[in-house]
Protein backbone atom coordinates (compact mmCIF):
# COMPACT_ATOMS: atom_id res chain seq x y z
CA UNK A 1 0.00 0.00 0.00
CA UNK A 2 1.65 3.31 -1.27
CA UNK A 3 1.25 6.56 1.69
CA UNK A 4 -1.65 8.04 0.07
CA UNK A 5 -3.73 4.67 0.51
CA UNK A 6 -2.16 4.03 4.14
CA UNK A 7 -3.15 7.81 4.93
CA UNK A 8 -6.67 7.65 3.63
CA UNK A 9 -7.32 3.82 5.06
CA UNK A 10 -6.91 5.58 8.64
CA UNK A 11 -9.59 8.40 8.17
CA UNK A 12 -12.89 8.11 9.49
CA UNK A 13 -15.78 7.70 7.60
CA UNK A 14 -16.77 11.29 8.10
CA UNK A 15 -13.55 12.52 7.66
CA UNK A 16 -13.73 10.50 4.53
CA UNK A 17 -16.71 11.84 3.43
CA UNK A 18 -15.87 15.31 3.55
CA UNK A 19 -12.89 14.64 1.40
CA UNK A 20 -15.11 12.90 -1.18
CA UNK A 21 -17.30 16.43 -1.16
CA UNK A 22 -14.14 18.65 -1.30
CA UNK A 23 -12.67 16.08 -4.49
CA UNK A 24 -15.92 16.60 -6.05
CA UNK A 25 -16.75 20.39 -5.27
CA UNK A 26 -13.69 22.07 -5.86
CA UNK A 27 -13.04 24.30 -7.99
CA UNK A 28 -9.43 22.93 -9.40
CA UNK A 29 -7.19 25.32 -10.76
CA UNK A 30 -8.01 24.81 -14.69
CA UNK A 31 -11.34 26.50 -13.99
CA UNK A 32 -12.67 29.88 -15.19
CA UNK A 33 -14.50 31.21 -12.48
CA UNK A 34 -17.55 32.46 -15.14
CA UNK A 35 -18.74 31.09 -17.90
CA UNK A 36 -18.84 33.50 -20.35
CA UNK A 37 -22.35 34.16 -21.97
CA UNK A 38 -22.03 34.45 -25.97
CA UNK A 39 -24.49 36.77 -26.95
CA UNK A 40 -26.54 37.46 -30.91
CA UNK A 41 -25.15 34.18 -32.15
CA UNK A 42 -27.19 30.46 -32.61
CA UNK A 43 -24.41 28.67 -33.55
CA UNK A 44 -21.93 26.74 -31.42
CA UNK A 45 -19.34 23.94 -31.24
CA UNK A 46 -20.39 20.68 -29.53
CA UNK A 47 -19.09 19.74 -26.67
CA UNK A 48 -16.92 16.83 -26.36
CA UNK A 49 -19.67 14.44 -25.01
CA UNK A 50 -21.80 15.74 -27.86
CA UNK A 51 -19.55 15.17 -30.18
CA UNK A 52 -19.01 11.06 -29.45
CA UNK A 53 -23.06 11.02 -29.11
CA UNK A 54 -22.78 12.85 -32.60
CA UNK A 55 -20.11 10.82 -34.18
CA UNK A 56 -22.48 7.32 -33.00
CA UNK A 57 -25.39 8.72 -34.78
CA UNK A 58 -23.65 8.94 -38.22
CA UNK A 59 -22.14 5.52 -37.99
CA UNK A 60 -25.52 4.00 -37.34
CA UNK A 61 -28.44 6.72 -38.29
CA UNK A 62 -31.86 5.66 -36.99
CA UNK A 63 -31.45 3.64 -33.94
CA UNK A 64 -33.45 4.64 -30.96
CA UNK A 65 -30.14 3.58 -28.52
CA UNK A 66 -29.98 7.07 -27.39
CA UNK A 67 -33.52 8.16 -26.72
CA UNK A 68 -34.35 9.05 -23.31
CA UNK A 69 -37.80 8.78 -21.42
CA UNK A 70 -39.25 10.51 -18.69
CA UNK A 71 -43.16 8.88 -18.13
CA UNK A 72 -45.44 9.77 -15.64
CA UNK A 73 -48.96 8.98 -14.72
CA UNK A 74 -50.69 12.24 -13.56
CA UNK A 75 -53.90 11.67 -11.40
CA UNK A 76 -56.10 14.64 -11.29
CA UNK A 77 -58.22 17.37 -13.44
CA UNK A 78 -55.61 18.04 -15.67
CA UNK A 79 -54.94 21.33 -17.35
CA UNK A 80 -53.46 20.12 -21.07
CA UNK A 81 -53.38 23.51 -22.39
CA UNK A 82 -51.32 24.47 -19.68
CA UNK A 83 -49.17 21.71 -19.50
CA UNK A 84 -48.39 22.64 -23.55
CA UNK A 85 -47.84 26.17 -22.60
CA UNK A 86 -45.43 24.97 -19.66
CA UNK A 87 -42.92 23.10 -22.40
CA UNK A 88 -43.29 25.54 -24.87
CA UNK A 89 -41.80 28.20 -21.96
CA UNK A 90 -39.42 25.35 -20.97
CA UNK A 91 -38.36 25.35 -24.20
CA UNK A 92 -37.11 28.89 -24.49
CA UNK A 93 -35.72 28.80 -21.42
CA UNK A 94 -32.93 26.23 -22.30
CA UNK A 95 -32.05 26.70 -25.68
CA UNK A 96 -30.73 23.07 -26.27
CA UNK A 97 -34.21 21.70 -26.05
CA UNK A 98 -34.64 23.62 -29.14
CA UNK A 99 -31.00 22.75 -30.66
CA UNK A 100 -30.46 20.40 -34.11
CA UNK A 101 -27.29 19.68 -35.35
CA UNK A 102 -25.61 20.36 -38.53
CA UNK A 103 -22.36 20.09 -40.15
CA UNK A 104 -20.69 23.62 -41.47
CA UNK A 105 -16.85 24.01 -42.79
CA UNK A 106 -16.83 20.15 -42.01
CA UNK A 107 -17.18 20.24 -38.23
CA UNK A 108 -20.88 19.83 -36.44
CA UNK A 109 -22.35 22.48 -34.87
CA UNK A 110 -25.10 23.12 -32.45
CA UNK A 111 -27.56 25.31 -34.16
CA UNK A 112 -30.37 26.94 -31.78
CA UNK A 113 -33.73 27.11 -33.58
CA UNK A 114 -37.06 29.50 -32.93
CA UNK A 115 -39.13 29.34 -30.07
CA UNK A 116 -42.49 27.31 -31.51
CA UNK A 117 -45.25 25.63 -29.74
CA UNK A 118 -44.49 22.61 -28.34
CA UNK A 119 -46.91 19.78 -30.00
CA UNK A 120 -48.73 17.37 -27.71
CA UNK A 121 -50.85 14.95 -29.05
CA UNK A 122 -52.86 13.07 -27.17
CA UNK A 123 -54.10 9.66 -27.21
CA UNK A 124 -57.69 8.97 -25.89
CA UNK A 125 -57.36 5.50 -24.54
CA UNK A 126 -61.02 6.01 -22.66
CA UNK A 127 -62.98 4.40 -24.98
CA UNK A 128 -61.46 1.18 -24.47
CA UNK A 129 -62.73 -1.46 -21.72
CA UNK A 130 -61.02 -0.83 -18.59
CA UNK A 131 -58.52 -3.95 -18.24
CA UNK A 132 -57.40 -2.63 -22.26
CA UNK A 133 -55.89 0.35 -21.05
CA UNK A 134 -52.78 -0.11 -19.90
CA UNK A 135 -51.43 -2.86 -21.87
CA UNK A 136 -52.54 -0.39 -24.81
CA UNK A 137 -50.93 2.22 -23.05
CA UNK A 138 -47.70 0.10 -22.84
CA UNK A 139 -47.59 -0.22 -26.73
CA UNK A 140 -48.01 3.46 -27.45
CA UNK A 141 -45.35 4.19 -24.90
CA UNK A 142 -43.12 1.73 -26.52
CA UNK A 143 -44.08 2.90 -29.75
CA UNK A 144 -42.87 6.48 -29.77
CA UNK A 145 -39.96 5.92 -27.18
CA UNK A 146 -38.43 3.40 -30.13
CA UNK A 147 -38.77 6.17 -32.62
CA UNK A 148 -35.72 7.23 -33.59
CA UNK A 149 -34.59 10.97 -33.56
CA UNK A 150 -33.05 13.13 -36.87
CA UNK A 151 -30.46 14.95 -35.33
CA UNK A 152 -30.51 17.40 -38.60
CA UNK A 153 -34.22 17.94 -38.56
CA UNK A 154 -34.97 17.75 -35.05
CA UNK A 155 -36.77 18.34 -32.89
CA UNK A 156 -34.87 16.12 -30.49
CA UNK A 157 -38.08 16.25 -27.80
CA UNK A 158 -40.85 14.76 -28.29
CA UNK A 159 -44.12 14.66 -25.64
CA UNK A 160 -47.45 12.96 -25.65
CA UNK A 161 -50.17 12.63 -23.46
CA UNK A 162 -51.95 9.39 -22.88
CA UNK A 163 -55.68 9.68 -21.37
CA UNK A 164 -57.19 7.49 -19.17
CA UNK A 165 -60.06 9.03 -18.08
CA UNK A 166 -60.87 12.45 -17.69
CA UNK A 167 -58.60 12.62 -14.57
CA UNK A 168 -56.09 9.86 -15.09
CA UNK A 169 -53.35 10.62 -17.65
CA UNK A 170 -49.89 9.47 -18.54
CA UNK A 171 -46.90 11.57 -19.87
CA UNK A 172 -44.60 10.79 -22.01
CA UNK A 173 -41.23 13.19 -22.54
CA UNK A 174 -38.51 11.39 -24.69
CA UNK A 175 -35.52 13.35 -25.70
CA UNK A 176 -32.24 12.11 -27.01
CA UNK A 177 -29.30 12.14 -25.23
CA UNK A 178 -27.24 14.58 -26.94
CA UNK A 179 -29.62 17.27 -25.28
CA UNK A 180 -29.58 15.71 -21.92
CA UNK A 181 -28.80 13.27 -19.05
CA UNK A 182 -30.33 12.17 -15.53
CA UNK A 183 -29.80 15.53 -13.87
CA UNK A 184 -31.15 17.59 -16.51
CA UNK A 185 -34.09 14.97 -16.66
CA UNK A 186 -34.57 16.45 -12.61
CA UNK A 187 -34.22 20.09 -13.64
CA UNK A 188 -36.97 19.15 -16.23
CA UNK A 189 -39.20 18.28 -14.50
CA UNK A 190 -39.24 20.37 -11.77
CA UNK A 191 -39.16 23.38 -13.32
CA UNK A 192 -42.05 21.99 -15.77
CA UNK A 193 -44.53 21.30 -12.73
CA UNK A 194 -43.02 25.44 -11.48
CA UNK A 195 -44.43 26.11 -15.25
CA UNK A 196 -47.39 24.32 -15.29
CA UNK A 197 -48.97 25.87 -11.63
CA UNK A 198 -47.76 28.83 -13.05
CA UNK A 199 -49.94 28.46 -16.20
CA UNK A 200 -52.58 26.88 -15.08
CA UNK A 201 -53.36 29.80 -12.55
CA UNK A 202 -52.50 32.79 -14.92
CA UNK A 203 -49.66 33.60 -12.54
CA UNK A 204 -46.10 35.59 -13.18
CA UNK A 205 -43.56 33.51 -14.29
CA UNK A 206 -41.43 32.48 -11.08
CA UNK A 207 -38.36 31.07 -12.35
CA UNK A 208 -35.42 33.98 -13.17
CA UNK A 209 -33.20 34.03 -16.47
CA UNK A 210 -30.30 31.48 -16.42
CA UNK A 211 -26.99 33.05 -16.81
CA UNK A 212 -25.52 30.90 -19.47
CA UNK A 213 -26.77 28.42 -21.83
CA UNK A 214 -25.34 24.82 -23.10
CA UNK A 215 -24.09 26.27 -26.07
CA UNK A 216 -21.99 28.95 -23.55
CA UNK A 217 -21.06 25.44 -21.83
CA UNK A 218 -19.68 23.98 -25.06
CA UNK A 219 -17.71 27.02 -25.92
CA UNK A 220 -15.82 27.53 -22.37
CA UNK A 221 -15.01 23.78 -22.53
CA UNK A 222 -13.23 23.72 -25.42
CA UNK A 223 -11.09 26.53 -24.27
CA UNK A 224 -10.57 24.73 -21.14
CA UNK A 225 -9.40 21.81 -22.29
CA UNK A 226 -6.01 23.14 -23.22
CA UNK A 227 -2.29 24.02 -21.12
CA UNK A 228 -0.05 22.30 -18.80
CA UNK A 229 -2.70 21.05 -15.58
CA UNK A 230 -4.98 19.75 -17.84
CA UNK A 231 -2.14 17.98 -19.82
CA UNK A 232 -1.28 17.32 -16.27
CA UNK A 233 -4.63 15.11 -15.65
CA UNK A 234 -4.50 13.86 -18.80
CA UNK A 235 -1.52 12.11 -17.97
CA UNK A 236 -3.17 10.40 -14.97
CA UNK A 237 -5.56 8.58 -17.17
CA UNK A 238 -2.60 7.87 -19.57
CA UNK A 239 -0.68 5.88 -16.93
CA UNK A 240 -4.07 4.83 -15.02
CA UNK A 241 -5.46 2.97 -18.24
CA UNK A 242 -2.22 1.79 -19.68
CA UNK A 243 -2.43 -2.13 -20.62
CA UNK A 244 -5.91 -1.75 -20.31
CA UNK A 245 -7.66 -4.95 -21.18
CA UNK A 246 -9.57 -4.99 -24.52
CA UNK A 247 -12.73 -6.47 -22.72
CA UNK A 248 -14.29 -8.51 -20.22
CA UNK A 249 -15.10 -12.17 -20.39
CA UNK A 250 -18.78 -12.55 -19.41
CA UNK A 251 -21.19 -15.64 -19.49
CA UNK A 252 -22.35 -14.96 -22.27
CA UNK A 253 -24.88 -17.16 -23.58
CA UNK A 254 -24.96 -16.14 -27.36
CA UNK A 255 -21.81 -14.64 -28.93
CA UNK A 256 -21.93 -11.28 -29.63
CA UNK A 257 -23.69 -9.95 -32.61
CA UNK A 258 -21.46 -7.43 -35.29
CA UNK A 259 -24.43 -4.63 -34.74
CA UNK A 260 -26.07 -4.93 -31.42
CA UNK A 261 -29.95 -4.33 -31.22
CA UNK A 262 -29.83 -3.18 -27.66
CA UNK A 263 -32.51 -4.82 -26.29
CA UNK A 264 -32.11 -4.86 -22.41
CA UNK A 265 -34.15 -6.71 -19.66
CA UNK A 266 -34.21 -5.09 -15.87
CA UNK A 267 -34.37 -6.81 -12.88
CA UNK A 268 -34.30 -5.62 -8.67
CA UNK A 269 -33.17 -7.08 -5.99
CA UNK A 270 -34.12 -5.82 -2.92
CA UNK A 271 -31.11 -6.55 -0.09
CA UNK A 272 -32.38 -8.06 3.33
CA UNK A 273 -32.15 -5.76 6.26
CA UNK A 274 -29.55 -7.70 7.47
CA UNK A 275 -27.43 -8.49 4.75
CA UNK A 276 -27.62 -3.54 4.37
CA UNK A 277 -26.80 -3.77 7.64
CA UNK A 278 -23.28 -5.98 7.17
CA UNK A 279 -22.15 -3.63 4.67
CA UNK A 280 -22.71 -0.60 6.57
CA UNK A 281 -21.09 -1.64 9.40
CA UNK A 282 -17.84 -2.93 7.32
CA UNK A 283 -18.01 0.89 5.66
CA UNK A 284 -17.84 1.97 9.31
CA UNK A 285 -15.19 -0.40 10.19
CA UNK A 286 -12.49 0.19 6.60
CA UNK A 287 -13.38 3.64 6.07
CA UNK A 288 -15.08 3.55 2.98
CA UNK A 289 -18.58 4.44 1.13
CA UNK A 290 -21.34 2.45 0.31
CA UNK A 291 -20.02 3.28 -2.90
CA UNK A 292 -16.49 2.08 -3.06
CA UNK A 293 -17.60 -1.42 -1.06
CA UNK A 294 -20.43 -2.33 -3.37
CA UNK A 295 -18.54 -1.85 -6.37
CA UNK A 296 -14.89 -3.73 -5.21
CA UNK A 297 -17.78 -6.67 -4.92
CA UNK A 298 -19.24 -6.39 -8.10
CA UNK A 299 -15.86 -6.13 -9.43
CA UNK A 300 -14.65 -8.90 -7.59
CA UNK A 301 -17.47 -11.27 -8.84
CA UNK A 302 -16.40 -10.04 -12.57
CA UNK A 303 -13.37 -11.48 -11.76
CA UNK A 304 -14.53 -14.27 -10.50
CA UNK A 305 -16.76 -15.01 -13.92
CA UNK A 306 -14.06 -13.86 -15.83
CA UNK A 307 -10.79 -15.58 -15.09
CA UNK A 308 -9.50 -11.66 -15.54
CA UNK A 309 -7.10 -10.30 -12.96
CA UNK A 310 -7.82 -6.61 -14.40
CA UNK A 311 -11.01 -5.14 -14.37
CA UNK A 312 -12.26 -2.11 -15.37
CA UNK A 313 -15.93 -0.87 -15.62
CA UNK A 314 -17.59 2.65 -16.74
CA UNK A 315 -19.12 4.92 -13.87
CA UNK A 316 -20.89 8.43 -14.27
CA UNK A 317 -19.72 11.74 -13.02
CA UNK A 318 -21.98 14.38 -13.17
CA UNK A 319 -19.92 16.70 -15.00
CA UNK A 320 -21.09 19.77 -13.50
CA UNK A 321 -17.96 21.37 -11.50
CA UNK A 322 -19.31 25.02 -12.00
CA UNK A 323 -22.13 26.07 -10.51
CA UNK A 324 -23.13 27.89 -13.72
CA UNK A 325 -24.32 24.72 -14.99
CA UNK A 326 -26.31 23.29 -12.35
CA UNK A 327 -29.57 24.06 -13.64
CA UNK A 328 -28.91 23.86 -17.30
CA UNK A 329 -30.54 21.09 -18.92
CA UNK A 330 -28.35 19.55 -21.05
CA UNK A 331 -25.79 16.66 -22.00
CA UNK A 332 -22.63 17.00 -19.05
CA UNK A 333 -21.79 13.46 -17.60
CA UNK A 334 -18.67 11.94 -17.79
CA UNK A 335 -17.89 8.26 -17.91
CA UNK A 336 -14.96 7.49 -15.56
CA UNK A 337 -13.33 4.32 -16.12
CA UNK A 338 -12.41 2.04 -12.81
CA UNK A 339 -9.70 -0.02 -12.78
CA UNK A 340 -8.93 -2.58 -10.17
CA UNK A 341 -6.11 -5.51 -10.25
CA UNK A 342 -6.68 -8.58 -8.38
CA UNK A 343 -2.93 -9.20 -8.77
CA UNK A 344 -1.31 -11.04 -5.27
CA UNK A 345 -4.14 -12.33 -4.03
CA UNK A 346 -5.51 -9.69 -1.58
CA UNK A 347 -7.73 -9.60 1.17
CA UNK A 348 -10.98 -7.71 0.59
CA UNK A 349 -10.11 -5.33 3.01
CA UNK A 350 -6.76 -4.57 1.07
CA UNK A 351 -9.00 -5.06 -2.12
CA UNK A 352 -11.19 -1.79 -0.40
CA UNK A 353 -8.14 0.25 -0.10
CA UNK A 354 -7.54 -0.41 -3.80
CA UNK A 355 -10.60 0.42 -4.76
CA UNK A 356 -11.06 3.46 -2.95
CA UNK A 357 -7.89 4.82 -4.16
CA UNK A 358 -8.83 4.60 -7.42
CA UNK A 359 -11.84 6.14 -6.94
CA UNK A 360 -10.59 8.83 -5.21
CA UNK A 361 -7.94 9.46 -7.91
CA UNK A 362 -10.41 9.23 -10.79
CA UNK A 363 -12.14 11.69 -9.13
CA UNK A 364 -9.55 13.89 -8.49
CA UNK A 365 -9.14 13.84 -12.53
CA UNK A 366 -12.64 14.39 -13.56
CA UNK A 367 -11.97 17.13 -15.93
CA UNK A 368 -10.75 15.01 -18.74
CA UNK A 369 -13.75 14.47 -21.32
CA UNK A 370 -14.21 10.56 -22.00
CA UNK A 371 -14.08 11.35 -25.25
CA UNK A 372 -10.74 13.02 -25.20
CA UNK A 373 -9.20 9.90 -23.58
CA UNK A 374 -10.68 7.90 -26.10
CA UNK A 375 -9.12 10.22 -29.16
CA UNK A 376 -5.92 10.45 -27.35
CA UNK A 377 -4.96 6.71 -26.34
CA UNK A 378 -6.96 4.88 -29.30
CA UNK A 379 -8.54 1.59 -28.14
CA UNK A 380 -9.21 -1.17 -29.90
CA UNK A 381 -12.85 -0.79 -30.70
CA UNK A 382 -13.25 -3.50 -33.26
CA UNK A 383 -15.67 -5.25 -31.81
CA UNK A 384 -17.86 -2.34 -31.59
CA UNK A 385 -18.04 -1.96 -27.98
CA UNK A 386 -17.55 0.62 -25.25
CA UNK A 387 -13.95 1.22 -25.20
CA UNK A 388 -11.97 0.66 -22.16
CA UNK A 389 -15.30 -1.16 -20.02
CA UNK A 390 -18.30 -3.20 -21.46
CA UNK A 391 -19.68 -3.40 -17.82
CA UNK A 392 -21.48 0.02 -15.87
CA UNK A 393 -21.86 0.53 -12.42
CA UNK A 394 -23.48 3.20 -10.24
CA UNK A 395 -25.26 3.97 -7.21
CA UNK A 396 -28.35 6.35 -6.55
CA UNK A 397 -28.14 7.40 -2.98
CA UNK A 398 -31.49 9.10 -3.04
CA UNK A 399 -34.79 8.99 -4.83
CA UNK A 400 -35.57 11.71 -7.08
CA UNK A 401 -38.50 14.36 -5.07
CA UNK A 402 -41.55 13.75 -6.79
CA UNK A 403 -43.08 16.68 -9.04
CA UNK A 404 -46.39 18.43 -7.83
CA UNK A 405 -48.42 19.74 -10.81
CA UNK A 406 -50.54 22.20 -8.95
CA UNK A 407 -51.85 19.68 -6.65
CA UNK A 408 -52.33 16.67 -9.19
CA UNK A 409 -50.49 13.16 -8.01
CA UNK A 410 -47.53 12.11 -10.59
CA UNK A 411 -45.95 8.22 -10.47
CA UNK A 412 -43.19 6.77 -12.35
CA UNK A 413 -44.92 5.06 -15.59
CA UNK A 414 -42.51 2.52 -16.24
CA UNK A 415 -42.61 1.69 -19.95
CA UNK A 416 -42.04 -1.97 -21.22
CA UNK A 417 -38.63 -0.96 -23.86
CA UNK A 418 -35.90 -1.27 -22.09
CA UNK A 419 -32.58 -0.19 -23.65
CA UNK A 420 -29.48 -1.49 -22.76
CA UNK A 421 -26.35 0.76 -23.44
CA UNK A 422 -23.61 -1.98 -22.09
CA UNK A 423 -23.31 -5.71 -21.74
CA UNK A 424 -24.33 -5.36 -18.23
CA UNK A 425 -25.11 -2.30 -15.48
CA UNK A 426 -25.70 -2.31 -11.87
CA UNK A 427 -27.59 0.19 -10.06
CA UNK A 428 -27.03 0.21 -6.76
CA UNK A 429 -30.12 2.50 -5.00
CA UNK A 430 -30.22 3.65 -1.49
CA UNK A 431 -33.37 4.79 0.48
CA UNK A 432 -33.11 5.09 4.25
CA UNK A 433 -31.79 1.49 5.56
CA UNK A 434 -32.60 -0.40 2.36
CA UNK A 435 -30.41 -0.89 0.06
CA UNK A 436 -31.76 -2.52 -3.76
CA UNK A 437 -29.87 -3.35 -6.36
CA UNK A 438 -31.07 -3.55 -10.04
CA UNK A 439 -29.16 -4.93 -13.19
CA UNK A 440 -30.00 -4.19 -17.04
CA UNK A 441 -28.65 -6.24 -19.67
CA UNK A 442 -28.08 -6.87 -22.71
CA UNK A 443 -30.83 -9.25 -24.12
CA UNK A 444 -28.70 -10.57 -26.93
CA UNK A 445 -26.14 -11.70 -24.87
CA UNK A 446 -27.81 -13.06 -21.98
CA UNK A 447 -30.85 -15.22 -21.19
CA UNK A 448 -33.18 -14.01 -18.25
CA UNK A 449 -32.51 -16.47 -16.14
CA UNK A 450 -28.57 -15.95 -16.23
CA UNK A 451 -29.05 -12.50 -15.41
CA UNK A 452 -31.32 -13.53 -12.54
CA UNK A 453 -28.49 -15.48 -11.58
CA UNK A 454 -26.06 -12.45 -11.36
CA UNK A 455 -27.94 -10.91 -9.12
CA UNK A 456 -28.13 -13.53 -6.72
CA UNK A 457 -24.23 -14.31 -6.98
CA UNK A 458 -23.65 -10.88 -6.16
CA UNK A 459 -25.81 -11.23 -3.05
CA UNK A 460 -23.85 -13.94 -1.99
CA UNK A 461 -20.49 -13.22 -2.61
CA UNK A 462 -21.65 -9.95 -0.89
CA UNK A 463 -22.53 -11.93 2.11
CA UNK A 464 -19.09 -13.48 1.75
CA UNK A 465 -16.91 -10.91 2.09
CA UNK A 466 -19.06 -8.95 4.95
CA UNK A 467 -18.97 -12.10 7.14
CA UNK A 468 -15.29 -12.49 7.01
CA UNK A 469 -13.37 -9.50 4.68
CA UNK A 470 -9.91 -10.55 6.09
CA UNK A 471 -10.31 -13.72 3.92
CA UNK A 472 -8.13 -13.44 0.57
CA UNK A 473 -9.98 -13.46 -2.76
CA UNK A 474 -8.54 -16.78 -4.05
CA UNK A 475 -10.35 -18.27 -0.39
CA UNK A 476 -13.83 -17.38 -0.58
CA UNK A 477 -16.12 -19.95 -0.83
CA UNK A 478 -18.08 -18.95 -3.58
CA UNK A 479 -18.80 -21.07 -6.54
CA UNK A 480 -20.86 -18.47 -9.10
CA UNK A 481 -24.16 -20.15 -10.63
CA UNK A 482 -24.33 -22.00 -8.09
CA UNK A 483 -28.43 -21.48 -8.37
CA UNK A 484 -28.67 -20.03 -4.61
CA UNK A 485 -31.65 -18.76 -3.52
CA UNK A 486 -31.81 -15.29 -3.27
CA UNK A 487 -33.45 -14.02 -0.24
CA UNK A 488 -35.72 -11.53 -1.92
CA UNK A 489 -37.73 -11.80 -4.69
CA UNK A 490 -36.43 -10.49 -8.05
CA UNK A 491 -38.88 -8.77 -9.50
CA UNK A 492 -39.03 -6.54 -12.86
CA UNK A 493 -40.14 -3.84 -10.27
CA UNK A 494 -42.41 -0.34 -11.40
CA UNK A 495 -41.51 1.32 -8.08
CA UNK A 496 -38.33 1.49 -9.24
CA UNK A 497 -36.69 4.90 -10.09
CA UNK A 498 -36.91 5.60 -13.76
CA UNK A 499 -33.43 4.13 -15.36
CA UNK A 500 -33.52 8.14 -16.96
CA UNK A 501 -31.62 8.50 -13.51
CA UNK A 502 -28.52 6.34 -14.80
CA UNK A 503 -27.88 7.33 -18.10
CA UNK A 504 -24.42 8.65 -18.63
Amino acid sequence: MNEAASRLAHLSPQKLGLLLKRVKEKDGPTQIRVIPREQGINRFPLSYAQQRMWLLDQLNPGRSLNNMPNTWTIEGPLDVAALQSALTELCRRHETLRTTFAVHAGQPVQVVNPVEPVPLPVCDLSTLPQPRRRPEALRVAGEWISLPFDLERGPLLRACLLKFNQEHHAILLILHHIITDGWSFRNLTHELSILYGAHSRSDKFPLPELDIQYGDYAVWQRERVEGKLFEKQLSYWKGQLKGVPAFTELPFDRPRRAISNHRGGFRVSNFTPELSTQIKELNQRTGVTLFMSTLAAFQLLLHHYSGQNDICVGSPSAGRRHRQTENLIGFFINTLVLRTTFSDNPTFTELLSRVRETYLGAHAHQDVPFERLVAELKPDQSRGQTPFFQVWFALQNNRREKPSFDGLILRPFNQSVRIAQFDLALILCEEGDQISCGLIWDRDLFDPETAEQILKDYEALLKQVTANPEQRIAEIPFEPNSRSQSSEALIDDDTWPNEEQFVF
